[in-house]
């Protein structure tokens, strides 16, 4: 099969036109699932994934959407396109509707019961939403429903078109159109057609498309289960009122659960056909299918001349929209677990390298003999005794209880990060920095090794304090003594020297916890 545009560029103008248009750019991938996902492959079974989520838009239902915006946008006229939609749908006319006929607005109907990361995908891409109570998937003539509800709107608005894929021939054209006839081009001896419905008009699309050009091939349709849900397609129940001749459409039809769908798009997902849980959905029905077969004897009869079963599947959407339903479906036993997960609600701040400063830049930027009356402040989060033993004049004594000379670094041990953060950011609160004035101030926070301290930057900068940590510590300052006396008139030794009378004060009045010790 020759494609119209072999190198798939696109430029100019109309470069998104064309970049949409399936009669201008290859045709979808077709691929055979792995081994693995094919019970039957020893039978002689060979299945293959329509990745029709591997459009731009990435859902099958672009084609209907641009098949009926064809056939129904009035130049001029049409200024709003509203739908009710559980979501690929009324995206993709949003998308059509913008990219061929300039209508900007896109109204999306929704029931109430639409998950919340659905939602932000269509606030995402531009629509205006409204909510419907009531069944999550109404019956199309339902007045009640927000089906009917869109329906009216557009009667009572000439400006506003009802793409209505319930009842619009074009959804199920489109499939006739592109659909159908690029997987009989790629795959020409397919035996089996298979996919889900939920306004039927894939399905009705491919089958009445391969009654006509292959009679041969036998047509399944997959619905939900009595009382289950899955994303799209619906119930054999609540397809009694659909208009389009689906049963003409289909030599045979299988239930399939959600557990079942989640379950087995994870599957392909992971295999790396990356797919929604209605592809699971479509391939579980299939594999039903074939099962019946198998069982009756009549599986050998379903293949072709070259002695197999070749099937095709469609891939619907992508999976990312639904993570948390396949959590739900699915079981956690299905995922590794996240190791220190304790960590997902602590430490939650910004850090920057720029924040971490070398000890001898830290040395040239904090060296003033009167910390006090300057605009620079160093807390020393060290434990009160190791602070009276060497410390720089003019500095804060911060301890705190989670930190002594041999705590292991945060880093290394996330619980002791998770205490640390947490001591910290309820130590470093509001009053604290309002109590020792370090609002507008150069903050430099030191500790035995410099993680700790670099926490401590983190959180302080979270509350606006110009904060910076030095990295590796005090016992990195110490071992670069030697390089500051060579370059400073006032050693480092000097600023260290802690008299006698500073640590009789200091003793006569031991340092609490969590309060600030002036050094002098």
């Amino acid at each position: 099969m020759a494609a119209v545009n072999p190198l798939n560029v696109y430029s100019g103008p109309d470069a998104i036109q064309r970049y949409f248009d399936p009669d201008i750019h290859p045709p979808l991938p077709l691929i055979e699932v792995p081994q693995a996902l094919n019970p039957y492959y020893g039978d002689g079974v060979r299945i293959f994934a329509k990745m029709m989520s591997m459009h731009p838009a990435n859902n099958v239902k672009i084609m209907p959407a641009m098949n009926m915006l064809s056939k129904g946008v009035e130049l001029g006229k049409t200024k709003t396109v509203v739908e009710y939609s559980s979501g690929s749908t009324v995206i993709s006319l949003a998308l059509a509707g913008r990219i061929y006929h300039g209508v900007q607005n896109c109204k999306a109907f929704l029931s109430n019961k639409t998950t919340v990361s659905k939602l932000r995908l269509m606030q995402f891409f531009g629509l205006d939403i409204t909510l419907f109570g009531g069944p999550s998937q109404p019956e199309p003539l339902d007045e009640r429903g927000g089906i009917h509800r869109a329906r009216l709107l557009a009667q009572e608005d000439a400006s506003c078109l009802n793409a209505n894929q319930y009842e619009n021939d074009g959804n199920w054209q489109s499939h006739v159109k592109w659909t159908g006839p690029q997987i009989h081009k790629q795959l020409p001896g397919i035996d089996i057609i298979c996919a889900g419905m939920g306004t039927a008009g894939t399905m009705t699309g491919l089958g009445q498309y391969f009654k006509q050009a292959k009679p041969s091939v036998k047509r399944l349709g997959v619905c939900t289960a009595a009382g289950d849900r899955v994303p799209g397609p619906r119930s054999l129940a609540l397809l009694a009122p659909v208009d389009f001749s689906w049963k003409d459409s289909v030599d045979a039809v299988e239930e399939v659960g959600s557990k079942d769908a989640f379950g087995l798009s994870l599957q392909l997902c992971r295999e790396g056909l990356i797919c929604g849980p209605s592809s699971g959905f479509n391939l579980q029905g299939l594999l039903n299918y074939l099962g019946k077969q198998k069982t009756d004897g009549t599986l050998s009869e379903l293949a072709g001349v070259d002695g197999q079963v070749n099937c095709v599947f469609i891939c619907c959407d992508l999976p990312y929209q639904y993570i948390d339903e396949y959590f739900d479906k699915v079981g956690n036993d299905s995922f590794h677990p996240i190791q220190n997960q304790n960590l997902a609600t602590v430490d939650l701040y910004r850090y920057d390298e720029a924040w971490e400063l070398q000890p001898l830049e830290a040395i040239s930027q904090y060296s003033s003999t009167d910390l006090k009356t300057s605009s620079t402040v160093v807390i020393d989060l060290r434990k009160p005794d190791d602070f009276i033993a060497n410390n720089i004049p003019g500095s804060y004594n911060l301890p705190i209880q989670s930190l002594t000379s041999s705590t292991s670094s945060p880093f290394f041990d996330a619980t002791i990060l998770e205490g640390q953060w947490k001591e910290l950011n309820a130590m470093l609160s509001h009053n604290t920095i309002s109590a020792y004035d370090l609002s507008g101030k150069n903050v430099a926070v030191i500790c035995y090794d410099g993680d700790t301290a670099r926490v401590a930057t983190s959180v302080l900068r979270a509350k606006g304090i110009t904060a910076c940590s030095i990295k590796g510590g005090f016992s990195a300052l110490v071992a670069q003594l030697p390089h500051l006396q060579m370059k400073r008139a006032v050693s480092f030794q000097q600023w260290s020297k802690t008299s006698e009378v500073t640590i009789q004060a200091i003793e006569a009045e031991p340092i609490p916890r969590g309060v600030l010790v002036d050094a002098p």
